[in-house]
């Protein structure tokens, strides 16, 4: 039998029944979001049951959604059943305030720097990781460089001035 993505699915309801919502199939992969309380429990749901077998984490990020009042904050976990070569994507929400969620590095190797990173560009607090502090950004900096909180230019620069690239205003020809 081959793995398909309404399998996955049908295993998933069963198992965490209406906690699992907004199942969507893109490109072939399917995506869910969850509660940030079951990541862990999903994983390991998904890592052993047999006919699932998604034992590889092949990435770990974070969102930054900032219209998204008290979930600002998205961890995405992508699985790969490398048997069956069947990829899931999956998403927990915290609130940006209080951006706790469970460490996957007990389950998954890989987990270890991807929280890492995911730490130092959003802010996103693994609860019980062995070691998270910054590892790409200065330990110094107080800020999550990747939420948009920020404008992306500053207005007030001069040498930014579309006039000075021969963009707007007028042109002397």
């Amino acid at each position: 039998m081959s793995l398909t993505n309404e399998h996955i699915k049908n295993k998933l309801t069963e198992k965490f029944g209406d906690a699992l919502t907004s199942f969507e199939e893109s490109f072939g992969i399917m995506s869910f979001h969850a509660p940030k309380e079951l990541n862990l429990k999903i994983m390991q749901f998904l890592y052993d049951e047999e006919d699932l077998a998604f034992r590889f984490l092949s990435d770990l990020t974070a969102v930054h959604y900032p219209q998204q009042q008290g979930a600002e904050l998205a961890v995405v976990y992508h699985l790969h059943n490398m048997v069956a070569n069947v990829r899931l994507r999956f998403k927990v929400f915290a609130d940006i305030n209080t951006p706790q969620v469970f460490t996957a590095t007990r389950l998954f190797a890989t987990a270890n720097w991807m929280e890492r990173e995911t730490y130092d560009f959003f802010g996103v607090d693994f609860v019980g990781h062995p070691n998270l502090v910054r590892i790409l950004n200065v330990d110094e900096m107080d800020y999550f460089p990747l939420r948009k909180e920020f404008p992306l230019e500053d207005q007030s620069r001069i040498d930014k001035d579309d006039e000075m690239f021969g963009r707007g205003g007028s042109i002397g020809i």
